[in-house]
């Protein structure tokens, strides 16, 4: 769905630093997966194959906020 996109805000030391992954086209969705201490944050199409993706620490995380698309009109209005 375009309008799927997710925020990660990283400590750098001295303070965080953002990041935004966002589905571009319609029909990709963007998925999340923590294993072994990596935040993994990634672009896919339709099939599953993922376009791009972003790695962080775990450790040096502080937030992951993820923003759905917005649901558009019902049909009929």
């Amino acid at each position: 769905m375009k309008g799927d996109r997710v925020e990660i805000v990283v400590d750098i030391g001295g303070g965080s630093r953002n990041y935004e992954v966002a589905a571009t086209r319609a029909g990709r969705r963007v998925e999340v997966r923590i294993a072994r201490g990596v935040v993994e944050v990634s672009e896919v199409t339709r099939t599953g194959v993922p376009v791009r993706t972003a790695r962080f620490m775990a450790g040096r995380t502080l937030a992951l906020v993820e923003y759905p698309a917005e649901a558009g009109p019902l049909p009929g209005e």
